[in-house]
C-alpha cells in the first residue's frame, strides 16, 4: 500500500512538473512571438479593466460576460471579427479598435503601444 502511495505521488510531482514546465515554455515563446512580456500583460490585463467585459479562466476579474471569452485565443485564426490573428493585427485591435471595425462595443481605452504588446504576449499564453 505504501508503495502504491509512493508510485501516486512521484506520478502527480511529475504530472505537475510538465504543466509548470509546459506553461514556462509558452510564456516564452509569446514572448519572443510577439516580444513582450506576459507577465506584465496579465497585470495590465486586469489595470484596463479587460476582465469587465472579457471572460477569461484564471485570471482574478476576468469574468464579463459583454465581449468574447480570451480563452483559447492564442489558437484563433481570426481576432475582432476579421483580422488574421498575427501580433500586428492583435495589438492593433487593443489600441485602436475603433479604426479597425467603427461602432464596435470595444471601447478605445487608450493603450499604448508597449501595453498593447505585453497584453497580446500575455493573450498568446491562453490556449483551449
Amino acid at each position: 500500500m505504501a508503495l502504491l502511495v509512493v508510485a501516486a505521488a512521484i506520478f502527480a510531482a511529475g504530472f505537475l512538473y510538465n504543466k509548470v514546465d509546459d506553461r514556462r515554455d509558452l510564456r516564452a515563446h509569446a514572448a519572443a512571438t510577439v516580444d513582450g512580456d506576459p507577465s506584465r500583460g496579465e497585470a495590465m490585463f486586469i489595470d484596463y479593466g479587460c476582465g469587465s467585459c472579457h471572460r477569461l479562466s484564471h485570471v482574478r476579474k476576468a469574468s464579463g460576460m459583454v465581449g468574447p471569452t480570451l480563452d483559447g485565443i492564442a489558437e484563433r485564426a481570426i481576432v475582432a471579427g476579421k483580422l488574421n490573428n498575427s501580433p500586428e493585427n492583435l495589438q492593433r485591435w487593443i489600441r485602436d479598435p475603433q479604426a479597425v471595425t467603427p461602432g464596435t462595443a470595444m471601447p478605445d481605452l487608450n493603450v499604448g503601444a508597449r501595453d498593447a504588446r505585453d497584453i497580446s504576449a500575455f493573450l498568446y499564453t491562453r490556449t483551449g
